[in-house]
């Protein structure tokens, strides 16, 4: 199963495969609804102190699955092509796993022991490992996509993306897809859609839709159903 089409990615810059623009746009969002929602809670109340909590983990789990798919086929493939071209990144991913570990704990701690000042003390590790994501991400997405330019054609690429894919379990994928498909542009989402349709089993890309139906406003809906060229589901 694809995540996305050739269509969807290509980029205005260059016209070339995008490797990462998905999958972070996953994370931004991911990202910056968590922060949003660990600044206002309210450690007093359990089911929230609950459900944030979750919503953190999850976060936590994502990016140590992503930073393991990219480890054993992005930076792989960069290293058989350009020595060395991967190395930076590997060091800022030994440094993101390390902070993932003290955050977990620290997530830990709040559930265990609830307080104003270990609720703040997460926000603010939250902040900084998001902002050292965001820049890493932007290294990637700049960087990382010249080297992979330069070295192999859009055929490679999709191919690598598609063997990267392939090794994703599926509650993974569909964890990922939960915060991916909202945030999207309407061309890539249904460039995703439309890819998926073509590529999958009916049973996968039906509860994909589902998926998308759930998670998206009415307006983005229409929109999918509209490129899709299906009716919109009552």
């Amino acid at each position: 199963m694809s995540l996305q089409s050739p269509a969807a990615g290509i980029t205005a810059q260059g016209q070339r495969f995008d490797m990462y623009g998905p999958i972070h746009k996953a994370l931004r969002h991911l990202f910056c609804d968590t922060l949003v929602r660990m600044g206002r809670l309210d450690w007093q109340d359990p089911a929230e102190l609950a459900e944030v909590s979750s919503q953190l983990d999850g976060l936590l789990t994502l990016l140590r699955q992503h930073l393991q798919h990219e480890n054993d086929f992005i930076h792989t493939f960069m290293q058989s092509r350009q020595p060395g071209s991967a190395e930076r990144a590997g060091g800022e991913h030994h440094d993101h796993l390390q902070a993932l570990a003290a955050l977990a704990l620290e997530v830990k701690l709040l559930r265990k022991l609830p307080s104003a000042a270990q609720a703040a003390g997460v926000y603010r590790q939250l902040s900084l490992l998001m902002a050292e994501n965001l820049m890493h991400m932007d290294m990637e997405e700049s960087e990382h996509h010249l080297c992979l330019w330069q070295q192999a054609t859009d055929e490679e690429l999709m191919a690598l993306h598609d063997r990267l894919l392939a090794s994703i379990p599926p509650a993974e994928m569909f964890e990922t897809l939960a915060w991916m498909l909202p945030a999207l542009s309407p061309q890539q989402r249904a460039g995703m859609l439309t890819g998926m349709r073509e590529g999958a089993p009916p049973p996968v890309f039906q509860a994909v839709l589902d998926l998308a139906k759930e998670k998206l406003d009415a307006r983005a809906w229409a929109k999918l159903q509209a490129a899709l060229r299906q009716p919109l589901a009552a």
